[in-house]
């Protein structure tokens, strides 16, 4: 691009995307066809895609996939999954059916507190600021009343608020931390609005306080905002049985099995560098359902990495156990998830997934999710202490490779049938299409 561009946003969708063809390809026409070729026929619902955010050019699609026969509680569920990577819906299809006969998933919420801060500058005497916290709090309710009453008849609402000195961090700073109760909305727009009204109910009782000094009076409020660490919004997800119960085709001895999986977590649960890794699978499951769902997966991968640090070092989400002959295998993670409001009442296809769900309560689809984590750690874990990961992720990862090279119907026939039994690696796949084709 030679030279900026002004007022685009104000551009229609065409002038838009005829500006980005020809400044920034070679070929202006085949970049304005690939654009309009993933606009959806449907002009309804293109106006709704194109209404989510600014400046939208076209769709960016990824695979919504299933993955059947999740027995949570003791009822079975087939559960959405957005995503890319090849073999993550695999992986969590082949965990459902390993654990459908051996008592299935066991899902509870431990909590559903959720967080919202104001940030603020106090400078002067911190016992007379603690008093005018404690004479002003009940206003903090009852002018927030308008933004409450509805959340409250749902059995939702402020849960407490507190004062927090915080000034061993940075001089001067203090917070007011409350705590929410939104039910089946994520709730970042009702805990937003009520912060932003306990800024404004703060800033006014502080000019009013007589026992304020001037200085004292001119509170600075530097912003207004939820936390999308979510310490005591808690999910458990469990599954556990006897360890001979966990032979099958792969785990000839189950004893050796269970004691490789559990020092396979001990591991991600001491080293870091592991640790990663380890829960980035974890959110293979995680983010997928809850990109399906309509909900923000960028503010749970932030709030579910935080928790993992929670001690000081980043440590493994999930953990593992073998006690009187019981192999049991959990995970704890935060999720401040939704099922009302946001995406869930616009998005055709997070419509359908949580009616494939049958229509859950937050509560419900925290358990869903976690269940999916869970289910994808654990094959993931089963994989690298018997197979290794790459003899599944690359037999799917083929599928990709083909495509890249355009790769015929013959050819594919003859190179599947190849690597069922030979190991997959972009380079072999590479030099059989070369042999093929010459």
């Amino acid at each position: 691009m030679n030279n900026p561009v002004t007022g685009f946003s104000k551009l229609s969708k065409e002038e838009k995307i005829n500006w980005i063809a020809k400044e920034y390809f070679s070929t202006p026409s085949e970049a304005i066809i690939l654009l309009k070729n993933y606009w959806n026929s449907d002009e309804k619902i293109q106006k709704l895609h194109d209404e989510f955010i600014e400046n939208t050019i076209t769709n960016f699609y990824i695979p919504l996939g299933v993955a059947p026969n999740f027995l949570i509680n003791g009822k079975y569920s087939t559960i959405p999954m957005a995503i890319e990577e090849s073999s993550v819906v695999a992986a969590a299809s082949k965990s459902s059916k390993f654990w459908s006969t051996r008592g299935g998933f066991k899902a509870t919420v431990l909590n559903t507190e959720k967080i919202g801060q104001v940030h603020f500058i106090f400078k002067g005497d911190i016992s007379k600021l603690e008093l005018f916290f404690v004479q002003t709090k009940a206003k903090f309710f009852a002018e927030t009343e308008s933004i409450t009453k509805n959340m409250q008849k749902r059995g939702g609402g402020i849960i407490d608020i507190v004062l927090k000195d915080k000034t061993n961090l940075l001089p001067n700073y203090f917070q007011l931390h409350a705590t929410f109760e939104t039910k089946d909305s994520m709730g970042a727009n009702f805990i937003n609005s009520c912060l932003e009204q306990f800024a404004k109910t703060l800033k006014e009782e502080a000019l009013a306080y007589d026992l304020f000094s001037e200085t004292e009076k001119n509170i600075q409020v530097i912003m207004s905002i939820l936390s999308n660490y979510v310490p005591n919004c808690i999910v458990r997800a469990e599954v556990s049985c006897p360890i001979e119960e966990l032979a099958e085709k792969h785990i000839e001895n189950p004893q050796d099995f269970a004691e490789r999986f559990v020092q396979a977590v001990q591991i991600a649960e001491v080293e870091p560098f592991r640790a990663v890794t380890h829960n980035k699978g974890i959110m293979n499951g995680v983010d997928a359902v809850v990109l399906a769902t309509g909900n923000d997966f960028r503010a749970v991968e932030a709030g579910i990495h935080a928790y993992a640090a929670k001690s000081g070092q980043y440590s493994s989400l999930s953990h593992a156990k073998i006690e009187n002959g019981i192999f049991t295998f959990w995970l704890e993670i935060p999720l401040a998830l939704g099922t009302v409001g946001g995406l869930t009442s616009l998005h055709p296809l997070v419509k359908l997934s949580l009616e494939m769900l049958e229509n859950p309560s937050a509560k419900e689809l925290m358990q869903v999710v976690a269940v999916a984590g869970l289910a994808q750690n654990f094959a993931a874990l089963r994989s690298l202490t018997t197979t290794g990961i790459q003899d599944g992720h690359m037999k799917m990862h083929l599928n990709n490779i083909l495509n890249q090279f355009d790769a015929s119907d013959d050819e594919r026939i003859l190179i599947r049938k190849h690597f069922k039994h030979n190991a997959v690696s972009h380079s072999a796949v590479v030099e059989m299409i070369g042999n093929l084709r010459k």
